[in-house]
């Protein structure tokens, strides 16, 4: 009865064999498209059996042996599973302020854009209330008088130093300071074109403050600009100005002059209307500025002469790039959130499109 019991399993065992024999031969051997493809995959011998075995029946006279073969099936997933089941992509280096999984982080995105995009955060940019504070001080404002050096405006980005020698009053009550240039001519101007030429003390200074900066490579010419960044760890202790050309330097206190009577929106003085747009929503965001992060030697879409073109990163300092570009290798420093980036400008536009759409709601 043993026998004849061991018989009827063996046939059973053998025939199943040989079925999932056949069914792993019919769809090993073609793709997704049904095509041949025996050379696509390769069987690999299980590590949890032995390939083949021989088994004796000690109580069957005829001692039966049995072959047992171990199959693998493979299968071609779908590439939305495979994306699945890959590891996330590793962040990119942040330094230790910057990162992500600071408390201080609040928003991380990507624009989609046909290539690798940087990641672009907004994170708390420093950690004392004072690095963060764009409200202008209540303090009282400095005197005006004639014989007073100042920098008084002469064109759009050029500020030069001279003396007010009169203060006229309108008929609407407003102010008027004539400085005559110490490079020779005159001009008649608003309490919010003239700068002292004194350094402005650290308790006056609040981001958002209009000021006006020494030229790099013109002493004698400065430029308007509104201050971005107060002194921190984060760009070792220096002042960010963006000058009203949308151009970024950073500078120290002895470079940095207050305008006199700034306007109540510091803003409405800025002629560059994108520009102007820009620095509002920075100053909106702030301190929680939106930065794209980028390496040394990747490639990346800048605007040069109102065209995006090529360019590569040469060095990484705070919150500014240099970049130069391949067509003319023309060098600059360009502002990690500028509306100059392509990947800024898109994720820009997205977020007032988001914005507008909420507030249509």
């Amino acid at each position: 009865m043993e026998v004849a019991e061991t018989e009827t399993s063996l046939s059973q065992i053998h025939q199943s064999g040989e079925d999932n024999k056949r069914k792993t031969e019919s769809r090993g051997e073609r793709d997704d498209d049904g095509n041949m493809s025996g050379s696509q995959f390769e069987s690999a011998p299980s590590t949890s059996a032995t390939p083949s075995s021989k088994t004796r029946l000690e109580d069957s006279p005829d001692a039966l042996g049995v072959i047992k073969e171990a199959v693998v099936v493979l299968t071609r997933l779908p590439d939305y599973k495979i994306s699945a089941l890959r590891p996330p992509t590793p962040p990119q280096f942040y330094s230790e302020d910057e990162s992500l999984s600071s408390s201080d982080s609040d928003m991380q995105c990507e624009p989609e854009v046909s290539e690798p995009a940087p990641v672009i955060v907004s994170s708390a940019f420093s950690h004392s209330s004072s690095e963060t504070t764009k409200i202008r001080p209540n303090l009282p404002e400095e005197e005006v008088n004639v014989d007073m050096i100042v920098l008084a405006k002469r064109g759009p980005m050029r500020w030069q130093r001279g003396k007010i020698v009169d203060i006229i009053t309108k008929e609407d009550g407003r102010l008027k300071y004539k400085v005559s240039f110490e490079e020779k001519g005159r001009s008649l101007v608003s309490g919010h074109h003239i700068a002292f030429d004194t350094t402005p003390r650290l308790e006056q200074l609040y981001v958002g403050a209009r000021v006006v900066v020494k030229c790099q490579d013109n002493n004698s010419l400065f430029r308007p600009g509104v201050l971005a960044e107060l002194p921190s760890r984060k760009n070792r202790l220096r002042f960010l100005v963006f000058q009203d050309d949308h151009m970024p330097v950073y500078v120290g206190l002895p470079s940095l002059h207050l305008v006199c009577r700034p306007l109540e929106n510091v803003l409405d003085d800025v002629a560059n209307a994108r520009h102007s747009s820009f620095m509002s929503q920075y100053l909106r965001d702030w301190p929680y500025p939106h930065l794209t992060h980028y390496i040394t030697g990747q490639s990346l879409n800048a605007e040069l002469n109102g065209v995006m073109q090529r360019c590569e990163v040469q060095v990484v300092d705070s919150s500014l790039i240099q970049v130069v570009f391949q067509e003319n290798q023309h060098r600059e420093w360009i502002h990690r959130g500028s509306i100059r980036l392509e990947h800024m400008a898109r994720f820009l536009e997205l977020k007032a499109l988001q914005e507008y759409e909420s507030d249509s709601d």
